[in-house]
């Protein structure tokens, strides 16, 4: 598989940390971001690799000439810029998918499976979207349970209730949408090529709690300096093992008061956004796992419950945190409830106290359950983390012999941190 990393930007906002060089070649903990880039694909066998220049080209060249890290690499030189995606005009023969990268991002994910997922979802492009702690001036995508990506929000548009996934600056790019650049003209990956395959369902997303970070301003550099020193960046690829901090919502997320069946009734508890930060900055993934039986009861549609989920996310990324993964169970074993649905009203494997939330998102999210925790305020919630291998958390009383308990969601997180 064929790498295309867009190296041609000028990088006006961190021309104050080196204007000598194009930003690709600006160094962080020692190394150039193109450098980095280049030995995370070429050590998992992706070793093409074509590097767009425009502004200080010859910077790159002399550093990488035609190869590097054990990749053959060539070049497409702008003699004026083309924008984000004018210079893909001159890939029109490529045959294969490829890998498309901003150069200004430092990642290393599992490449490997995000070119499966592209290759399952058999659209002409699939963006790497992911949660960040600053969501309300990113770019927000919403896509459907198959994938296909339905909305696409700019940071200048409303927004309202919505899901934390944001445009992470990584693609898989199918040869065939490649017809559609008649001419090497000054193009907008996003606005001219990508968002206008939203209406002929053409464009999804694989998202990854995988380490992606833009280094476009000298405090995100410093921010990627000090995550690439701690080890953070590798070991958040999917190929390595996770440790998780699975969370239970209601009480323990939000405050408790009976089953939320509307956003306006989910309020966060005091505390939550802070602990979630926590998880988020110790390099664990913060995944909720909750029973919904009011979606079998028939008192909650599921496109309610995405509703009240994407409140709780807005909520959270307004405070600086966000949740890697959320699962929920649907399901209730009870009859006799006014509009209930027939078909939910199973005894399944994944309403706690049993352990199939947790047992699918360690699948995949590739999770040693045995270095992970389950966070909750009931005895359901310890008992669902015993049976999946985890330690436990209980907030409240510790009648059930949880680990660690406290006296809501930041104290349970200040234990684990300091047990782990």
């Amino acid at each position: 598989m064929r790498a295309v990393i867009m190296a041609g930007g000028k990088g006006t906002r961190i021309a104050s940390v080196n204007s000598l060089v194009p930003k690709p070649m600006i160094e962080v903990a020692g190394k150039p971001v193109l450098a980095r880039q280049i030995e995370c694909l070429a050590r998992q066998g992706v070793t093409d690799v074509t590097l767009v220049i425009g502004h200080l080209g010859s910077v790159i060249k002399s550093a990488f000439g035609s190869g590097a890290f054990g990749a053959n690499i060539d070049y497409i030189e702008e003699k004026e810029p083309l924008g984000t995606a004018g210079a893909l005009y001159y890939l029109k023969g490529e045959k294969d998918d490829f890998l498309l990268a901003n150069g200004d991002v430092i990642f290393d994910i599992d490449v490997r499976r995000f070119a499966a997922a592209h290759k399952a979802f058999g659209g002409l492009a699939t963006i790497f979207t992911h949660p960040n702690d600053h969501p309300y001036d990113s770019g927000l995508i919403s896509a459907a349970a198959d994938g296909r990506v339905t909305e696409w929000l700019h940071k200048e548009d409303e927004r309202g209730w919505r899901f934390n996934r944001v445009n992470a600056g990584l693609h898989m790019i199918s040869p065939r949408l490649l017809g559609r650049l008649s001419a090497p003209v000054k193009t907008d990956l996003d606005r001219d090529v990508l968002r206008p395959l939203i209406a002929e369902g053409g464009l999804f997303a694989y998202d990854s709690p995988e380490y992606v970070k833009d280094m476009g301003t000298p405090e995100r550099l410093k921010e990627t300096e000090a995550d690439i020193l701690s080890g953070k960046v590798s070991a958040r690829n999917l190929s390595r093992k996770q440790r998780a901090v699975f969370l239970d919502r209601d009480g323990t997320i939000n405050e408790y008061v009976g089953f939320v069946r509307g956003a306006e009734a989910l309020t966060l508890c005091p505390g939550a956004a802070e602990a979630i930060a926590k998880i988020n900055r110790s390099g664990r993934l913060a995944i909720v796992a909750t029973n919904q039986p009011v979606i079998a009861r028939g008192e909650t549609t599921r496109e309610e419950l995405d509703l009240i989920h994407a409140k709780m996310e807005t909520l959270l990324g307004e405070k600086g945190a966000y949740i890697d993964g959320l699962y929920y169970c649907p399901h209730h074993p009870h009859g006799g409830y006014e509009g209930e649905i027939k078909e939910l009203k199973v005894d399944c494997d994944c309403r706690k106290p049993k352990p199939g939330m947790l047992l699918r998102a360690a699948e995949e999210f590739n999770i040693d359950l045995s270095r992970s925790w389950m966070v909750g305020d009931g005895e359901n919630d310890a008992e669902c983390g015993r049976r999946a291998g985890c330690r436990t958390a209980k907030i409240g009383d510790n009648a059930c012999g949880a680990d660690v308990c406290g006296k809501d969601l930041l104290a349970c997180v200040d234990a684990i941190l300091a047990e782990d």
